[in-house]
């Protein structure tokens, strides 16, 4: 058997565990979203596909929004996300959500500074309401180094079957490495609150960071039937509260005098 589909065998237990939990869902009318952000290229896509790849598909949906149109721009920011907000008994993941109002659009000029200072007032209160009213709300921040950034672009641009990947915003990523870490830190030091926390995956390692997104969101239900076999307890090195990586770039920033990671 190959690493990579020992890997995958793997993962069959926590794949077992998540159709336990969307059952639970439905049976409950429980509604539950789950975000996955991150720099591109640091394994949110791969990570979805894992996490749904046996679910019942008439109670999950993965939303990936593209660039909203004129129409869109003039609406209440939240708007066209909200649209896409799962019924009870369903589960949305978004591939990038509300906050890329915070990185992408902040760090390319997608909107002006009065928007992103208007989305940072106002996403807290957002997230709090829609936790108040019962929607499971898991927010994942998928943290990748950028060594490990460059290679897997360069394996994009060398390979046939994932070119269609690379796009003119990939290929600035790493000339704009700093302006999306600093986004990073005002994005969790503003809106990593107790109501909806971030947890930062470490996801060099795609292997370890799937297993470790399974467990999360298992997590974050007490669904019925539970396997007492399985260890549900993220690996600390892997899964990281939001609040401590704040503290990590901020030691960076008092060594070095600038954000590293």
């Amino acid at each position: 058997m190959s690493r990579k589909a020992e890997a995958e065998r793997r993962l069959r237990p926590w794949q077992v565990e998540l159709l336990k939990l969307q059952r639970h869902l439905e049976r409950e009318k429980l509604r539950m979203i789950v975000l996955f952000e991150g720099r591109d290229a640091a394994g949110k896509g791969g990570c979805i596909r894992r996490v749904t790849r046996f679910m019942n598909e008439k109670h999950y949906r993965v939303v990936a929004l593209g660039r909203p149109t004129e129409e869109q721009r003039s609406q209440w920011y939240f708007q066209r996300y909200v649209a896409q907000f799962p019924a009870g008994g369903e589960m949305v993941l978004f591939d990038r959500s509300w906050y890329n109002r915070a990185m992408v659009e902040r760090v390319f000029g997608f909107c002006s500074p009065k928007e992103y200072r208007d989305f940072l007032l106002g996403v807290t209160g957002f997230e709090k309401d829609l936790v108040r009213q019962g929607t499971v709300l898991v927010k994942l921040y998928f943290s990748v180094t950028r060594e490990e950034q460059a290679r897997r672009f360069e394996r994009r641009r060398t390979d046939p079957l994932r070119q269609w990947k690379l796009s003119e915003i990939d290929l600035q990523a790493q000339d704009r490495w700093d302006d999306f870490t600093f986004r990073k830190y005002e994005m969790l030091h503003r809106t990593d609150t107790r109501a909806a926390p971030w947890l930062i995956v470490r996801s060099n390692d795609k292997q370890r960071a799937r297993l470790n997104t399974m467990k999360v969101i298992l997590n974050a239900v007490d669904y019925k039937g539970r396997n007492p076999d399985l260890d549900f307890t993220p690996d600390a090195a892997i899964v990281v509260p939001g609040v401590d990586e704040i503290a990590v770039m901020d030691a960076q920033r008092e060594r070095s005098g600038r954000f590293t990671g």
